[in-house]
């Protein structure tokens, strides 16, 4: 058991002798009031609170905090009363305890209300002192640190509350030793097979492990002094948890997690610089993995977290992670707000250290608006990792993503294959669209289907960059190969029209202007974007006529020239691209008139639909080119025309008749009749939307016609 004597011992150094008095104070208190009472481990309950007090000393707090540390739990579980305590230590630990007085007299109807209450109050207390939280965190360490002697439904309680609320709350104040014990013991309970198996294989891989990192830190030395760099090195092993975590969220098994010891170097020097100085070193060193640097010095966590990180290939090909940092950022890295504590007699905080006690309380302080239990404690969870959603597979395992992920970033972050076949996902048992924004806690299952592809729409509904990249890649490679297939053939009709043969050209050392003229580096780069609409032929083809002008023949130029000038058929004039198949789309049937786009369909030419068309607002928007109409040619273009009439003798013959007098060609009739209503259905050929026009108002003047419309599929 603790002794009052070894918190004095550590506090004696940054603390009054009046303080120190009141702490002795404090622990007689304690004790009395405390006196009979027993731990489930059948400790006297005084252990608790002077453990949590040790806790505090060693964060070298303040003493009001210590003295909160020791008389946490009087309020609450003795007949000791708030203004008892004030009477005898001040308003000041009055408030720390009463903040830290849990709601136990008030009845609840369920534990998550009580637990959603408890943390409501806390928050509230906090908001205006963070010491709260700090006392908080300490008593925690030491419940977990003897939760073997709750009953088994307790200790997973515990354990789950505080690996999603006590160890993120650590991490968000930068107490680094706090966060890594709190995960690691939560760890042990939540899954004791999974806890027991790693620490069994770490503690056997210690000893060639230690030797290793003797061997890496004495090289290390040995290249600072070189460059006079004075430091500590550090080798230390990565904790359970953080393995487990990177097993399952790479997975990889235990022999593939290849840093398990993250090697430390602590400058002596406050300056920035010789951070960077020390990474150049390095790196000179040993070659670095690409990929696996991260400057948080430049751009801190938000936890205010700095420090260099870097992974090498050392020694005997093994990767090392490896930290560079000041002994200040090393100070903050490990114990975060507490590094710095100020009083609060006159003493400010430094402008990092007030930031992030103001984050946090703004954070936290928005929870208190919401009044459902169950939402509380989901957006606590949530307002704790501000750009972070962490959500369970099928089996139980935890993955984070960014915030607005959704089923479709999960399904990449277990494998390219599934992502490429999801066709949808359960959330919690449910059915949900695979635009369903993932929240913290949800329980997410994939549903994929054997052949099923990724959608361009998709880039709309995903947030992480394997997910993008990876629908991206499929997307691109399919597209390509498409548009390789018409770029091809775009190219070598119009090669053939000037009478240039496309294969011989492609191969010549000319090429090569052509790729650095159109930013491209390969042949079928430059095919695709043809095939893309984004380059025409016709430009291609320019290149070379200007280096064959000088030796063709003059007819040759001249049968060149009408062939330039020759009118793509269906009267479609498409900039820059000349003798292109071209097609109407069945689905909107445009004629002149109608404003117009063109789409290049996979090895099909140029499809023309209308700009209204509901199908062109679907495809593609990189394959859609400008086309307009040819007016200087008349065609006759086919449109669907229905005519509703009142149901009676030769309505059929009638309209045919109007038709019939504008010159134009049925190629297609037909009536159906259904309760005294007779529709007619012509298909007609006219010459453009002015002639139609013209064929509908006659119709109209039929008395017979109840509406007359142009139809589109």
């Amino acid at each position: 058991m603790l002794r009052i004597t070894d918190i004095l011992d550590k506090t004696q150094s940054y603390l009054t002798a009046e303080e120190l008095e009141m702490i002795k104070k404090a622990y007689i208190y304690s004790a009395t009031v405390h006196q009979g009472q027993v731990r489930l481990s059948g400790e006297p309950y005084l252990t608790h609170p002077m453990e949590v007090a040790g806790i505090l000393a060693d964060m070298k707090m303040d003493a009001a905090t210590i003295i909160s540390g020791l008389l946490h739990d009087t309020v609450e579980d003795t007949l000791s009363t708030a203004e008892q305590v004030e009477s005898e230590f001040g308003k000041d630990v009055a408030f720390l305890v009463n903040g830290l007085t849990k709601l136990s007299l008030i009845s609840f109807g369920s534990q998550e209300e009580r637990q959603a209450e408890n943390f409501r109050k806390m928050i509230l207390a906090m908001s205006s002192d963070i010491r709260i939280l700090l006392v908080r965190l300490a008593d925690r360490i030491h419940n977990m640190r003897t939760l073997q002697y709750q009953p088994p439904d307790k200790r997973i309680y515990i354990a789950r509350e505080t690996i999603d609320v006590y160890a993120p709350l650590a991490n968000r104040l930068g107490i680094n030793w706090m966060r890594t014990e709190l995960e690691d013991l939560s760890f042990q309970y939540l899954s004791p097979e999974a806890y027991n198996e790693l620490s069994m294989r770490v503690v056997k891989s210690n000893e060639s492990r230690n030797r290793y990192t003797e061997e890496v830190k004495k090289i290390i030395y040995t290249e600072l002094e070189k460059f006079n760099i004075k430091g500590e090195v550090e080798g230390r092993a990565k904790h359970l948890y953080g393995i487990y975590k990177k097993m399952h969220e790479q997975h990889i098994n235990f022999d593939e997690v290849y840093d398990l010891i993250a090697f430390r170097i602590i400058l002596d020097t406050d300056k920035e610089k010789g951070c960077y100085e020390t990474l150049s070193v390095v790196h000179s060193l040993w070659k670095p993995v690409p990929g696996r640097f991260k400057d948080y010095i430049a751009m801190p966590k938000a936890n205010n977290y700095q420090s260099l990180h870097t992974t090498v290939i050392g020694p005997y090909g093994e990767r090392l992670e490896i930290q560079i940092r000041t002994r200040a950022m090393h100070e903050w890295a490990e114990k975060g707000i507490a590094a710095h504590w100020r009083y609060k007699e006159g003493r400010a905080y430094k402008d990092g250290e007030e930031n992030q006690i103001k984050k946090l309380r703004e954070v936290l302080e928005i929870q208190q608006e919401i009044k459902n239990p169950k939402e509380f404690m989901s957006d606590l969870k949530l307002a704790l990792f501000p750009e972070e959603v962490y959500v369970f597979t099928p089996h139980g395992d935890v993955k984070s993503f960014p915030k607005g992920a959704t089923p479709i970033d999960f399904a990449y972050s277990i494998h390219t294959d599934v992502g490429n076949q999801c066709i949808g996902a359960k959330v919690n048992r449910n059915i949900v669209p695979l635009k369903y924004k993932l929240q913290n806690g949800d329980r997410v299952e994939i549903i994929t289907q054997a052949g099923h592809h990724p959608s361009k729409d998709w880039l709309k509904n995903v947030v992480t960059t394997r997910a993008i990249s990876k629908i991206r890649n499929w997307i691109n490679a399919e597209e390509k190969k498409s548009s390789i297939t018409l770029g091809r053939d775009l190219l070598e009709k119009e090669f053939k029209r000037h009478n240039l043969k496309f294969s011989n050209y492609v191969k010549s050392d000319e090429i090569k202007k052509v790729f650095a003229e159109h930013s491209v580096t390969t042949l079928d780069d430059l095919i695709s974007q043809v095939g893309f609409g984004r380059i025409s032929p016709r430009q291609i083809v320019n290149h070379y006529l200007a280096k064959e002008s000088v030796s063709v023949p003059e007819q040759i130029k001249e049968q060149v020239k009408k062939k330039a000038t020759v009118s793509p058929p269906l009267g479609i004039s498409l900039p820059g691209i000349d003798n292109v198949m071209v097609k109407f789309a069945r689905c909107c049937n445009p004629i002149p008139g109608d404003k117009i786009s063109g789409y290049i369909s996979r090895g099909r030419g140029i499809t023309v639909h209308t700009q209204i068309c509901p199908h062109i607002k679907k495809l593609d928007a990189d394959r859609i080119v400008d086309v307009e109409w040819n007016l200087s040619q008349k065609n006759a273009y086919p449109v669907h025309i229905k005519a509703v009439c009142d149901d009676s003798k030769g309505v059929l013959t009638e309209v045919s008749s109007v038709i019939s007098s504008f010159d134009i060609n049925i190629s297609y009739a037909e009536v159906e009749t259904t309760d005294m209503i007779a529709s007619c259905n012509f298909i007609i050929d006219v010459n453009d939307l002015h002639q139609l026009n013209q064929i509908l108002s006659a119709i109209r003047q039929l008395k017979f016609v109840k509406s007359v419309e142009r139809m589109r599929q």
